[in-house]
């Protein structure tokens, strides 16, 4: 890489227990044991206040798992295609797809992948899974660019998409696309419980985040933590919109 042809700075805010925004530069090569032939950059961890983690991995032809990841007792995993062509795996499910792929795997399962293309990039991500009764989630594999986009908060300018059945109890977390057209924001400043982790896809847009709004564009990733103030503006060219997760469908343990 060599030396910097300018100043050292960088664009990325850690608020400690409460939100992230971390760009593409800057990002560091992970070994993880379960993946080889792959750049792997942990970009939400506990370490920051997460619930979750979350991974970009990019590899060549061959870079794969070893071993499934994630394979661990009430361990629930989530791998998405952002581009390449990729191998997907767990238990008896195994698919190829392109950008836009995805696998859902349920506790304990763990995820398997092999890239087939000259390159690939990857959202990979584990939370630990919440039980609900005897309700069991089960894998799912799809491509999202064959989910229709549905018009969100009665808002025709702003649009989002499920990855997994958002009314099924037995999942206690989604993935979502939401998408901004230029000019379009969310219509009001949420805060709530949840917490997001969202990897930006295309576009431009101002963030808010606590009491602070911040530039944010394709490729950086934005952790919010539980009742971090949050609301987004589209700007740009084109659409802002971006991958993000959800906990959902459980109430809150004491």
């Amino acid at each position: 890489m060599g030396y910097p042809k300018d100043l050292l700075g960088t664009r990325a805010v850690v608020k400690q227990g409460l939100w992230a925004v971390i760009p593409d530069t800057g990002l560091v090569n992970n070994r993880i044991p379960e993946i080889e032939g792959c750049y792997n950059s942990i970009i939400a961890s506990p370490k920051m206040g997460a619930g979750f983690v979350q991974i970009v991995v990019e590899g060549d032809r061959g870079g794969k798992t070893v071993k499934p990841y994630g394979k661990t007792e009430g361990m629930e995993t989530f791998i998405y295609i952002v581009e390449g062509d990729v191998m997907l795996k767990t238990e008896d499910v195994e698919e190829v797809h392109n950008a836009g792929g995805y696998l859902y795997a349920p506790p304990a399962a763990g995820i398997e992948f092999e890239i087939l293309s000259s390159h690939a990039k990857l959202l990979l991500y584990k939370q630990r899974y919440v039980p609900y009764e005897d309700k069991k989630p089960y894998a799912v594999c799809a491509n999202i660019n064959h989910v229709p986009f549905r018009i969100y908060d009665e808002m025709k300018e702003v649009w989002i998409k499920d990855f997994l059945p958002a009314d099924d109890l037995a999942f206690d977390m989604n993935m979502h696309i939401l998408s901004f057209e230029p000019g379009a924001s969310h219509g009001f400043v949420e805060t709530h419980v949840q917490e997001h982790g969202a990897y930006v896809l295309s576009g431009e847009g101002m963030y808010l985040l606590d009491e602070t709004w911040m530039g944010i564009k394709k490729n950086d990733f934005i952790w919010m933590g539980a009742y971090c103030a949050q609301a987004a503006y589209g700007v740009g060219r084109e659409p802002f919109s971006y991958v993000y997760s959800k906990d959902c469908n459980r109430d809150v343990p004491l």
